[in-house]
């Protein structure tokens, strides 16, 4: 390391390796090395990309990486400790590969090879004091994300490190569950632990996860662009619509077909599948009569559902949703569709979070730079590029408009006026065609409602007074 190139910059140093790495080997060395080395092409190094950090070295059983950012390296951490819980959650705990995490911010010193200094040392050793699965911070990380991200920190004390004179006070990211393990992330709501996930099968085989929470009337909410039912709860997405609507109704969520629990390996993206789909949800979940929440894509889905069973949906709320999909507008929203899908196709299977970037400034303009992240993550964690493509054009194709008129069932529809995605015009005459539809104007930009905006509220009480 020559002198004239180290330099001395501020980072937040990442540092990770696999708990019980010796002795993995030692039980199964080939597959904790296949393990490893896969969670390093497939989880780590697009993770730690789209955080936009580096990998700045990988050891033989772990790594270490830099940000720019606190949030993005505890964001980054979050991403990766969650995909891993998913994928050894079948597996025995004693053949589980999970890492330890620990973060810290502060002063390092670095060349074009490397780097160095307390900053990076103190990194290390928290990481060697967290639990397998688990997080670790410094007070500096704690101190700069506390408010910025929707997680809580538990003090775990002051440490006398190794080789740092002073003592570290550390602080342990609150761990929530997810698909069916402990997840490092942020805290999660009780309702979290009530939901119950199940699994049925579509008309065509293919597997549907879907998930009931809460007492009360029930409410089922159609799948919409790209969900997961564990990982929105983690996310300040969705988490307050699912707390709000779980309060005072059992709610039925699922999965759809390619993204989240669901199966992924699928023959058939159309609409006419994505109905069968809610069509075997609610026959699984044995309801006999209901409400139905649609959300954008979830709208014409829910409308067709309406139309075919009118005897089963008591109520439907349509919120940000359209009739036609963006193919069967006008030449101008198809060309722009047109152009978004091969930007997709070029672009989303880089682990690039430029390219969703498109999709999340459209769908929540509004929001803070903390959750667009989250909502660049969802979209990552969620499905494959292939399928969001596929996805993307089925959705294109959608087209219910003759079905509007046929709708038997109380109808709410709400929209927001100033929606990139579902144009508000569209909105309104969409509920000019459903007989006695109520339609009610939000102010906001968003597609999907932020919990701080002043619409959020006037949205809840809306759906709450309709639904009774």
């Amino acid at each position: 390391m020559s002198d004239d190139r180290v330099q001395r910059r501020l980072a937040a140093i990442l540092a990770a390796d696999v708990a019980g790495y010796s002795r993995l080997m030692r039980v199964d060395e080939e597959g904790t090395m296949s393990a490893w080395w896969s969670y390093r092409r497939e989880i780590v190094e697009p993770v730690v990309c789209e955080h936009e950090g580096r990998v700045v070295k990988l050891t033989g059983d772990g790594f270490l990486a830099e940000f720019p950012s606190a949030t993005n390296a505890v964001l980054a951490a979050i991403a990766m400790q969650t995909e891993i819980a998913v994928r050894v959650n079948d597996q025995p705990k004693d053949r589980r590969v999970e890492f330890r995490m620990g973060i810290n911010l502060g002063d390092i010193l670095w060349d074009d090879e490397d780097i160095y200094g307390d900053g990076v040392n103190v990194a290390a050793r928290i990481e060697a004091l967290a639990e397998p699965g688990g997080i670790l911070v410094s007070s500096s990380i704690r101190e700069q994300v506390q408010h910025h991200l929707p997680a809580d920190f538990e003090d775990m004390g002051e440490h006398d490190l190794k080789n740092i004179d002073t003592p570290v006070r550390v602080y342990r990211v609150v761990t929530g569950k997810d698909a069916g393990g402990h997840v490092p992330g942020v805290p999660t709501s009780s309702k979290l632990d009530e939901q119950q996930i199940q699994f049925c099968t579509s008309s065509d085989g293919v597997g549907i996860a879907y998930a009931t929470v809460g007492e009360g009337s029930p409410v089922v909410k159609t799948a919409n662009w790209l969900n997961h039912l564990e990982f929105d709860w983690q996310s300040p997405i969705w988490r307050h619509v699912f707390l709000e609507l779980s309060n005072d109704y059992q709610l039925v969520r699922y999965d759809e077909r390619g993204n989240g629990l669901s199966d992924w390996e699928v023959d058939d993206i159309s609409f006419e599948a994505f109905v069968r789909d809610l069509e075997a949800v609610v026959d699984a979940a044995e309801l006999d009569r209901f409400a139905l929440l649609g959300l954008s894509q979830g709208c014409p889905v829910s409308i067709a559902y309406a139309v075919r069973h009118p005897e089963r949906v008591s109520k439907l709320v349509l919120y940000g949703g359209y009739a036609r999909g963006w193919a069967k507008r006008s030449q101008k929203d198809k060309d722009r569709g047109l152009a978004t899908i091969e930007l997709m196709k070029q672009g989303w299977g880089q682990d690039n979070p430029a390219f969703r970037q498109i999709f999340t400034t459209q769908m929540i303009p509004g929001a803070t730079a903390e959750q667009m992240q989250w909502f660049n993550e969802i979209q990552r964690i969620t499905t494959t590029p292939e399928i969001a493509v596929r996805l993307r054009l089925a959705m294109g194709e959608i087209d219910v408009t003759p079905l509007l008129p046929e709708v038997s069932t109380p109808t709410l529809v709400l929209h927001a006026r100033g929606d990139a995605v579902a144009p508000f015009e569209g909105g309104r005459k969409m509920a000019a065609m459903i007989p006695g539809a109520h339609f009610v104007p939000l102010e906001s930009a968003n597609h999907l409602l932020i919990e701080s905006e002043p619409a959020w509220p006037r949205f809840v009480a809306e759906v709450k007074n309709f639904l009774g």
